[in-house]
């Protein structure tokens, strides 16, 4: 682990610790100094985005174009403000690293970080950080240890276990590659590896903090419950997925506490977490979070947005202001036994290109994640997937739940898909031993036609 990294990651983390106290005012107040630096930034270094707001530069921030991953990448170039820099030589880097199995922890040339995304929820994102916004990375991560009571320092390693992409390009692997250090003892795990290995290799590790893809959790907790996994992990952390009532009541049952489900994505790093009392806090000193209906207008405080809109308050070699996600989320109020004002989030309900168009009586349906949910999370013992295909739906269970049967499970989707009004879509439902994953080795609930 780079040094520099190490000692600016621990001066975050003291001085973030300092804002778990700040009230409402002081967060708004670092927020709209915070905002204004990034615009100063992004206009003096970026023709992009002094482009993409022309005439708009003394505008209020609500009146500010949002801009899309699509935006960004086409004109990546423009977009970043540190000259020289190229999408091109960028993603040459990318790919040198994953055909030759590269250390992602390494920086590009010593001084950026880079990852990308899969490219199966839109087009595929690169994204880089110099050497200060790795670090407010790699903190931003660290928070949600700090936030859930899991104490590390110099005197007390945190032995970590890792199951995420092994994928080099991915920003799980460069973050478990850049905390990999005598102070965090670092094991990083296929997610798409055999079961048994996972299991062997976790057994012989033990660490004090476990994290994973949801889906690579439920399986764990199926061992775990069986005697085969034998592990104490002080915390199971959930991350990239969506982490359902269910899954977490399996992982709580499995290893003794609710999960905790940290809320973060490539673009933004932390996003959000919870605290020792499980309440979701917004990272509000670090982004923006504005979740908007279909139309860009403002989800009230209560309701569930279409889409959010993003703004990383510390991005300067490539600013995100107003960055478009496609996240469901839903934000509630503040106050918390924890003492902290940051705002909650209430719920993350998946995202849009989760939501299946199926045909019906009067034409397209859109089918929430949340009618198979209604029917899955029960059904199937150690996780579910809804995968379409031309010729319909396939649904690949983990196992059953006591009580269940193949047969059923099929008629309840079908019958689920009846009431919202889809017609003329079969349904087949199959037991697996894995679920099927992203490049990046993710396993969504909901895979749609690939177009």
């Amino acid at each position: 682990m780079d040094l520099r990294i190490v000692s600016r990651v621990l001066s975050l983390r003291a001085a973030w610790r300092r804002r778990d106290q700040w009230d409402a005012m002081k967060i708004a107040a670092h927020q709209e100094h915070a905002l204004q630096e990034l615009r100063r930034a992004a206009y003096a270094g970026s023709a992009f985005y002094r482009r993409h707001h022309a005439g708009l530069q003394e505008a209020p921030f609500d009146q500010l174009p949002p801009v899309t991953k699509a935006d960004l990448m086409r004109h990546f170039d423009e977009a970043v403000t540190a000259p020289g820099l190229k999408l091109a030589d960028v993603e040459q880097h990318l790919r040198s690293l994953a055909a030759e199995d590269g250390d992602p922890g390494v920086p590009r040339r010593g001084r950026w970080w880079t990852a990308a995304t899969a490219g199966t929820a839109g087009p595929r994102g690169t994204f880089i950080w110099n050497r200060s916004e790795w670090a407010t990375v790699v903190a931003s991560y660290a928070r949600a240890n700090d936030w859930a009571g899991i104490k590390a320092g110099p005197g007390r390693p945190l032995k970590l276990a890792l199951v995420t992409s092994r994928v080099p390009t991915h920003q799980s692997a460069v973050l478990g590659a850049s905390l990999r250090s005598g102070l965090v003892p670092t094991l990083r795990l296929d997610v798409a590896a055999p079961i048994g290995e996972t299991v062997a290799a976790l057994n012989g590790f033990q660490p004090r903090v476990l994290v994973g893809y949801p889906s690579a959790l439920g399986p764990l907790a199926v061992e775990q419950l069986a005697g085969r996994l034998r592990i104490l992990p002080q915390a199971v952390m959930s991350a990239a997925e969506v982490l359902t009532p269910v899954a977490a009541e399996e992982l709580e049952k499995a290893w003794g506490s609710a999960p905790v489900d940290v809320y973060a994505a490539t673009e933004t790093a932390g996003i959000a977490s919870p605290c020792v009392y499980r309440n979701s806090h917004l990272y509000e000193d670090l982004l923006i979070v504005e979740p908007v209906d279909r139309g860009g207008n403002p989800a009230p405080p209560g309701e569930t947005g279409a889409k959010v809109l993003v703004t990383v308050l510390f991005s300067r070699t490539l600013p995100l202001i107003r960055y478009e996600m496609s996240d469901n989320v839903r934000l509630g109020g503040r106050g918390c036994p924890c003492g902290r004002s940051f705002t909650l989030l209430e719920d993350i309900e998946g995202r849009i290109e989760d939501v299946l168009e199926l045909p019906g009586t009067a034409g397209p349906v859109r089918v929430h994640p949340i009618v198979f949910h209604h029917v899955l999370d029960q059904a199937a013992a150690g996780g579910w997937q809804v995968v379409q295909e031309p010729a319909g739906l396939r649904v690949l269970l983990l196992g059953l739940a006591a009580g269940n049967t193949a047969q059923g499970v099929q008629a309840a989707v079908a019958g689920a898909l009846h009431a919202a009004g889809v017609i003329g879509t079969p349904v087949d439902v199959g037991m697996v031993d894995h679920l099927e994953r992203t490049p990046l080795g993710k396993a969504p609930f909901v895979r749609r036609l690939s177009r």
